[in-house]
């Protein structure tokens, strides 16, 4: 076991973690679906790349109806992906590298074949059964309508009405994402404590911390009022202020209670909120001194590449989450969004969830996303705080837009009939070698989703000795962040540059960011890091540098 930091420095608010999303890591069982036995063969990889701690999405037992996100067993493995000792292995060969493990948790629904909501379906209305979740009768002359007008993430409405034992229509159960993922009611003290036992039996396992799905979600308003959402609003809730099934006060309590089991244990224990909440200043109330520790920086994520708006989020995060005394953490990609090289090369709206496909109007240009991803990548190791990096971003993987129809997957893609694409295109199998079936995936070139040719020439083994390659780049900013402990510095902003211009010093290292069209002049000092090879002594558009000294 890692031993236990100091107050204010504990792991967490300073660690690179990287997010594996196991589907398609690594497949040792040739299955075409990566697994735990795919995680542990490339720890070594990882810790040549110079990260701190791994997140898992979700691996536990699930019908895999939304890719796991659809638990029926929170305390077993499912066997796409292994065994229980599959998972012991793994995080014991992860702590005896210097590896933490933070695993997904998800409390905000179950999957409809957890053996709760069974039996919420076999038994009568107002059991204690049905308790557990929200079921709720319907509306009209004969309940025939929804009890309100919720949506659901993924499209469509957020309810369903079920069939009585006898045959009978009979009430209908919400569920904030698709129709086999119902929500349960946390106002009821049986799920409190059940997530409690949860808690606990993945930390007696020695797991490091959890990333909490849907954090922001699990406490509905009373009385459930009806709300329609902003059509152009991201579908996690980020872009409103008041929605009666997100961000609502009362998940605070549940987190004050999080935070009180997890202190029992030593080793820092750590939670990190998904609350796609709409300021920095909301955000912040999850990672309070008594409540999780950490909450993704989900503004910073979804920024435009432009200089002012940067600066502004990088100021607000600093102050927002500095004032409740937590870290920022900073992150540009993961399994929900569009991958962050294609993102920012976007020329219109893409709000979270909707994704991008072949008939999307307005490709992005896939160079000019590289070229800004790399320079993105290289402003936020240098900030002071967390980091979080998406499985193959450190390969400049870009979204694959042009995904078969029959292939996809996602639930979005199934409930909005095609209209958004959803997130298939960020969660293809990453290539770790480019003369091998699936790209060194698995063993037998089986991929649940079917990977680009091209991607060839982005695997793991064709970049590792090439010195102008995003993996060498990523090798040599976490390096240096770790060298310089940058994680736990102090952002100074430098002035003299244009408005185009990001240009700040944490330390020994001054960080300058060209955002605009024209080249600026290189700052002082030696130039140890640049996001591209440099031309001349001026910093090209869409590039940026580490500099030591003046």
């Amino acid at each position: 076991m890692v031993a236990v930091e100091a107050p204010g420095a504990e792991w967490w608010r300073t660690a690179v973690i990287y997010q594996i999303y196991p589907r398609s890591f690594a497949d040792r069982s040739g299955d075409g679906i990566g697994d735990l036995a795919g995680v542990t063969s490339h720890l070594d990889d990882l810790v040549t790349l110079g990260i701190d701690a791994i997140w898992l999405s979700p691996f536990q037992r699930s019908p895999q109806k939304d890719a796991g996100y659809d638990v029926s067993d929170y305390c077993d493995v499912d066997p796409l992906f292994g065994t229980l000792g599959d998972f012991d292995e793994m995080l014991a060969q992860a702590h005896a590298r210097g590896l933490r493990v933070i695993i997904d948790l998800v409390p905000n629904h179950s999957s409809e074949q957890h053996e709760w909501f069974q039996q919420a379906l076999a038994a009568t209305p107002g059991s204690p059964e049905r308790a557990r979740y929200l079921f709720r009768n319907g509306k009209g002359a004969n309940g025939e309508l929804p009890p309100n007008n919720w949506e659901s993430v993924f499209g469509g409405p957020a309810w369903t009405r079920v069939t009585d034992p006898d045959g009978a229509p009979g009430q209908w159960y919400l569920h904030l994402f698709d129709s086999s993922q119902p929500d349960f009611d946390w106002t009821n003290p049986e799920v409190r404590e059940e997530f409690r036992r949860i808690l606990r039996f993945w930390l007696d396992r020695g797991v490091d911390g959890f990333r909490v799905d849907v954090a922001h979600g699990l406490v509905k308003a009373a009385g459930l009022p009806d709300y329609t959402p902003p059509a152009d609003a991201d579908s996690m809730g980020g872009a409103e202020s008041e929605v009666p099934y997100f961000g609502q006060t009362g998940v605070h309590d549940i987190y004050r209670d999080w935070h009180i089991l997890l202190s029992e244990y030593d080793g820092d224990r750590a939670l990190c909120a998904e609350a796609w909440m709409p300021t920095i200043a909301q955000t912040a109330l999850f990672v309070r001194p008594d409540e999780m520790h950490q909450a993704f920086n989900f503004e910073y994520l979804m920024t435009r590449w432009d200089a002012g708006q940067l600066r502004r989020v990088i100021d607000g995060s600093l102050e927002g989450f500095g004032g409740v005394g937590a870290p920022s953490t900073w992150v540009l990609s993961n399994h929900d969004v569009v991958r962050h090289a294609p993102r920012l090369a976007l020329t219109f709206e893409n709000p979270q969830g909707h994704g991008i496909g072949p008939r999307t109007a307005g490709r992005p240009d896939p160079v000019l996303g590289l070229r800004r991803a790399r320079a993105a990548s290289t402003v936020m190791f240098a900030l002071p705080g967390s980091a979080y990096v998406y499985q193959g971003e450190e390969l400049g993987l870009p979204e694959v837009i042009d995904l078969p129809d029959d292939a996809r997957q996602d639930p979005t893609w199934f409930r909005t009939q095609g209209e958004r694409y959803g997130r298939d295109g960020c969660r293809v199998p990453i290539p770790w070698a480019a003369d091998e079936p699936a790209f060194g995936f698995s063993p037998t070139g089986e991929s649940w989703l079917p990977q680009p040719e091209e991607w060839a020439d982005l695997a793991r083994d064709v970049q590792r000795d090439d010195p102008d390659s995003t993996l060498t780049l990523y090798k040599a900013l976490l390096a240096e962040r770790r060298r310089r402990a940058l994680g736990a510095g102090h952002l100074t902003w430098l002035e003299g540059y244009g408005p185009d211009v990001i240009a700040f010093r944490n330390g020994a290292i001054t960080v300058v960011a060209n955002l605009g069209s024209s080249p600026v002049p290189l700052p002082g000092g030696h130039v140890m890091i640049a996001s591209e090879p440099l031309v001349g002594d001026t910093l090209a558009p869409d590039q940026a540098v580490w500099a030591l000294g003046d």
